[in-house]
């Protein structure tokens, strides 16, 4: 795995108690994801999208081969130790935005930064800078529940790159959004790709999304179909 590497997949495989047999969900993946890139998983529900990110989230682990991220397999590591990775290195975005609805948004971008024991001065500055990011400094001190579909999801990308995390992981973060919302979602996202080198990396079957990605991967019943740059 070089520097420049953030993933690393190899001869991965992923499979699933079913009834009295197995179902395998992924078969035979192999890829890499380099810093800075702006990537998706794409596929029809059932192909594995979820299942591969969630094991280069290190929320799941690889039946056989290999998921090196950040420089660690996570097939070897502990519970504390996949934490402690995800804590620190990895972002995520999810479709329901899994905001606290009883903590304000100032509240809940922090609490990434809480956990990671971030002095409370920089804990303000970072999470303010985060939510300027986004264009939600203004309603720091409002509740979820005051806020549209598409501000959630935009407190949920501020949530996500609070921590400065080398990779982000998005699992189809526009599933509960409309094509305006999708396109300003997908231009912030952008933007902070390249102002700060954050590793993007989504599983989506939306043609909207797909259309901002620099490089796409088309899984088919849990195999690579096709790899190709846009």
């Amino acid at each position: 795995m070089t520097d420049n590497e953030i993933v690393t997949l190899r001869d991965l495989y992923k499979r699933f108690s079913a009834g009295k047999g197995l179902l395998t969900a992924l078969r035979d993946i192999n890829l890499t994801f380099g810093k800075g890139e702006f990537s998706g998983i794409v596929g029809p529900s059932g192909s594995g999208k979820t299942t591969l990110l969630n094991i280069i989230g290190s929320l799941d682990t690889p039946t056989e081969g290999t998921a090196t991220v950040l420089g660690k397999q996570t097939g070897d590591l502990s519970q504390k130790e996949a934490a402690a990775l995800r804590n620190h290195g990895i972002g995520f975005i999810f479709q329901t935005y899994n905001l606290l609805p009883v903590y304000s948004i100032y509240e809940n971008v922090e609490f990434a930064l809480l956990l990671q024991k971030t002095p409370a001065r920089e804990r303000k500055e970072r999470v303010m800078e985060s939510l300027q990011w986004v264009g939600l400094a203004d309603r720091a001190q409002s509740r979820p529940a005051t806020l549209s579909g598409g501000e959630c999801q935009r407190v949920a990308i501020a949530r996500s790159i609070v921590k400065r995390p080398a990779l982000i992981l998005a699992d189809e973060p526009s599933a509960n959004l409309d094509s305006v919302n999708t396109h300003h979602i997908l231009k912030t996202m952008k933007q902070l790709n390249r102002e700060l080198g954050t590793t993007f990396l989504f599983s989506t079957h939306d043609e909207k999304v797909m259309q901002h990605l620099d490089r796409i991967i088309y899984l088919k019943d849990g195999s690579v179909e096709k790899d190709e740059l846009c």
